[in-house]
């Protein structure tokens, strides 16, 4: 029954309208061992124009192939129905063959392939290693190999060898042959075109300044990463091209404008477009506070050696800070850094004392502040501190308060043995997270003094706008300090459950009369 249900399937194959399916090997009802060749081809499908093909045993899955292949199938012994399947537009075809697979005669297990494996996507040439103790269970004298229905090339019963081929699909035959027997492993493989490795990707250019909002008209530097590398620049952000002006000395940028270059070498890929935006607003000059001729001035203080600096026991959490020299970014040539780690808001306190003086009354703090990107701050505090004739300790506490919105200042709610640190607010706004990042902001802080410790604090200017502040509070403290001892506090409080900030001083001077 089995053997006529092949055959009417073979008869509806011959007399369907798939003839145009050619299967050169095997024939139907043929005898063959596992993995048996398979090849076929066709041109059109069901009177369409093919497209794809592909095959299956039984009912098993299909696998596609192209419209002319061959291919190593794999099947148990036994009867079964090789499928071999057409596609075209919107049509599909097939022709049935039975077949029974059994046992390989002989035995060529022997045979070793170390590389390449069954179904290996490989270039051309390839490297074929095999070897063989044996071949039909005979001592194996000689060896061979052949692409497809090619000619076999001899080889010791171990060898390595580079084996060209062209690209496609192919079955590698690797033989053995022993006294009056041969044998042979079947592999499929396909050549793939060698992948060509991608030129290195030249390096962007690096501005100097680097983009933001600056007070002043800036000239924009560009330097190539890459030794030799041109760079063509736009000034309106858009995409570089060659024909685009090439950079050769520093842009003037005195407007708000965007900058885009790209960096070019010879053997390199493109940079790709970098971009740095450049805010300038210009702020009209100001008189700014009056100082006079007989003041005392102190001037680079954040050049002073040996600055201390500890966490401020008075605000939550913890802090850690650090505290360098260095030459960029900086007005007058060396600034101080400060860099400070926090926990749930805690503050780090730097300070350093500058001289000495029992006498002078008034005061002008005077410093330029840069606020790196991504500083997590919450209030900035900038202070000095004086012990007066009497011995107390006059605190000139004044902070930008992220806190409260608002310039604070301090005060002594209770007595100089007994003093209460209170901090009360200005009606004047300032909150460090508004000020713009990466550029110098020029801070200016006017006080003054009674002969009992009574202060005043008259104004602040930031960036050369004044803000009255005009409002005197006690605040001397008996802390048994040195005499006339004058010191300043530079301290930043984090914001938040914990992070980081890094701000630079520079240009820190006090006057004094």
């Amino acid at each position: 029954m089995k053997a006529f249900i092949f055959s009417v399937f073979a008869l509806m194959a011959l007399t369907a309208s798939a003839s145009t399916i050619i299967v050169t090997a095997p024939g139907t009802g043929a005898q063959l061992s596992s993995p048996f060749r398979l090849t076929a081809s066709t041109t059109t499908c069901d009177s369409t124009p093919a497209v794809s093909m592909g095959y299956s045993i039984d009912n098993g899955p299909t696998t596609i192939v192209s419209t002319s292949f061959k291919a190593m199938v794999p099947a148990s012994q036994g009867t079964h129905i090789l499928h071999v399947k057409c596609w075209g537009r919107q049509v599909t075809d097939q022709v049935l063959l039975d077949i029974t697979v059994v046992a390989a005669p002989g035995s060529a297990s022997s045979i070793a392939i170390t590389t390449p494996a069954n179904g290996s996507l490989v270039t051309s040439p390839f490297e074929l290693t095999a070897s063989a103790a044996s071949c039909d269970s005979k001592p194996a004298v000689s060896m061979g190999y052949s692409i497809d229905d090619g000619p076999s090339t001899i080889v010791p019963t171990s060898f390595n060898a580079m084996v060209s081929a062209s690209q496609g699909a192919h079955i590698l035959h690797v033989k053995c042959w022993g006294q009056q027997v041969t044998g042979q492993v079947l592999l499929n493989f396909t050549v793939v075109p060698p992948v060509t490795a991608p030129p290195p990707i030249v390096a962007a250019p690096v501005f100097s300044p680097a983009g933001g909002r600056y007070t002043t008209p800036q000239l924009v530097t560009l330097t190539a990463v890459t030794p030799g590398a041109a760079i063509y620049y736009t000034t309106d952000g858009s995409m570089p091209t060659a024909s685009s002006a090439q950079y050769s000395e520093p842009i003037p940028v005195g407007s708000t404008e965007v900058i885009g270059a790209v960096s070019v070498e010879s053997g390199y890929a493109s940079s790709g477009l970098a971009t740095a935006d450049y805010v300038i607003t210009v702020i009209p000059p100001t008189t700014g506070p009056s100082v006079p001729s007989n003041a005392i001035t102190e001037t680079e203080l954040q050049l002073l050696p040996n600055w201390k600096f500890n966490h401020d026991p008075g605000t939550q959490g913890s802090s850690v800070g650090a505290m360098t020299l260095v030459t960029d970014p900086s007005l007058s040539g060396e600034a101080s850094k400060f860099v400070s780690t926090f926990t749930n808001w805690g503050g780090e306190i730097y300070s350093k004392s500058y001289g000495t003086d029992p006498n002078a009354t008034n005061f002008l703090y005077d410093a330029e502040v840069w606020i790196e990107a991504g500083s997590a701050i919450g209030n900035l505090e900038m202070d000095n501190n004086q012990v007066i004739a009497n011995g107390d300790t006059v605190i000139y506490a004044f902070q930008c308060a992220g806190s409260s919105n608002t310039w604070d200042y301090s005060s002594n709610a209770g007595t100089r043995k007994d003093p209460v640190v209170k901090w009360l607010h200005s009606n004047q706004p300032c909150n460090p997270a508004d000020w713009a990042t990466n550029v110098w902001h020029h801070i200016q802080i006017s006080y003054s003094r009674d002969a009992v410790g009574n202060v005043t604090y008259n104004s602040v200017w930031l960036d050369g706008v004044e803000a009255p502040i005009n409002e005197t509070v006690f605040s001397a403290f008996s802390l048994g300090w040195s005499a006339g001892d004058l010191m300043t506090n530079f301290q930043v409080d984090g914001v938040g459950a914990g992070g980081s900030s890094t701000l630079y001083l520079d240009n820190l001077t006090f006057y004094r009369w």
